[in-house]
């Protein structure tokens, strides 16, 4: 098949290197007009000019991003079967649509309010009690489009620096970790789930993740696979989804966002796992058997962030593999990852603190289990 991808970046990329010993064929239709994917043919269409011979090129169409005009994604569906469908991209680019689904299916949550105005933050932030975070309903993404108030007096700044006309206001959460549930649903309606993994943030940017967790009980991951389970079948849904979590002292998980796409925190499958989430997700668009999500290893993702690292030190680590993604240095930007296996997490640790010197300005590493 050739596979039609939304977005020509580097999720899609990473698709691409993931469907070639399949035998797909790719072509990219890029909407922001500065596309970084450097494979499979790429038509950059800014001003939808192109669609007609992007359709003509391709059999079936996903994308690798949710910020796209639903309304192309359902013009789209109108020639080519499209997965995951704009249901499901509706819903997961606009936070209050989330969270309406998250409630109809009980799902817990961090306790939010919905707001329009200065005023109104200022008095949910009363409400929920300081600190809350305040999110932009769209467009949010990597930190973006969010503040913190540590008082309601904040509200003015925060209502202003956003630049959004509603916002999400959610408490914080007194949570042990930040977990996520990587599942895949394929047309027949299989669902196979990877273990969960810890997340570590930055700035709001991904700089860690592990998987599998050696001190997850097994009830946990049965309780986030429950959620996934009942998001990706009330969506109809075909392909890889992303559940993003906290997790309580007492194990219980409150969902945070989702995300209709392989995902930052799936990476660590392309080496740790026995399918990695992108191919998985590309069999799943193409009605094909779902492949195996067994751990191989304790596997830890490092995300490079803003500059390079030492690569050739950083190879020179026993079992550590460098995926970079063919882009030029620029505060903030994934230029790259880094996943590192291990037979044990002692190990897995000593390694990942070596990958964290020899990359500029890369944080500690901080796991919430003991070793």
């Amino acid at each position: 098949m050739n596979i039609g991808v939304l977005g020509a970046g580097q999720l899609g990329r990473m698709l691409a290197l993931a469907g070639y010993p399949l035998g797909n064929r790719f072509t990219f239709l890029d909407t922001t007009g500065s596309p970084s994917a450097g494979i499979g043919e790429v038509i950059v269409d800014p001003h939808n000019e192109h669609l007609a011979t992007f359709l003509e090129k391709v059999d079936v169409v996903t994308y690798e991003f949710e910020h796209l005009p639903v309304e192309l994604v359902r013009e789209i569906e109108q020639h080519k079967p499209v997965y995951p469908s704009s249901k499901a991209i509706a819903v997961c680019q606009n936070r209050v649509e989330e969270k309406a689904l998250f409630d109809r299916l009980a799902i817990p949550t961090p306790a939010y309010r919905v707001v329009e105005s200065a005023e109104a933050l200022a008095q949910a932030a009363e409400e929920l009690g300081c600190p809350v975070v305040a999110k932009s309903v769209t467009e949010g993404y990597d930190g973006k489009g969010q503040a913190v108030l540590t008082s309601a007096d904040q509200a003015g700044d925060a209502w202003a620096s956003i630049g959004h006309s509603q916002l999400i206001v959610e408490a914080f959460v007194d949570f042990v970790r930040e977990v996520s549930i990587i599942a895949v649903r394929g047309r027949d309606g299989e669902v196979v789930f990877y273990p969960m993994a810890e997340n570590q943030h930055e700035g709001g940017i991904l700089r860690y993740s592990v998987a599998p967790l050696p001190d997850l009980d097994d009830s946990v991951q049965a309780l986030a696979d429950g959620y996934i389970r009942q998001l990706l079948d009330e969506l109809d849904y075909v392909g890889v989804l992303a559940l993003e979590l906290f997790q309580a002292k007492d194990g219980s998980l409150l969902a945070n966002e989702m995300a209709p796409r392989v995902h930052n925190s799936g990476h660590w499958t392309m080496d740790g796992a026995a399918t990695s989430q992108f191919e998985n997700h590309l069999r799943a668009i193409q009605g094909l058997p779902l492949g195996s999500t067994e751990a191989m290893a304790p596997t830890c993702m490092v995300n490079v962030i803003g500059r390079e690292g030492d690569n050739a030190a950083l190879l020179a680590i026993p079992h550590a593999h460098l995926h970079r993604y063919d882009k030029g240095e620029r505060a903030g930007r994934k230029l790259a990852h880094i996943n590192v296996l291990a037979d044990s997490h002692a190990e897995l640790l000593e390694k990942v603190r070596r990958c964290q010197t020899l990359l500029p300005e890369a944080p500690s590493v901080k796991w919430s289990f003991t070793l």
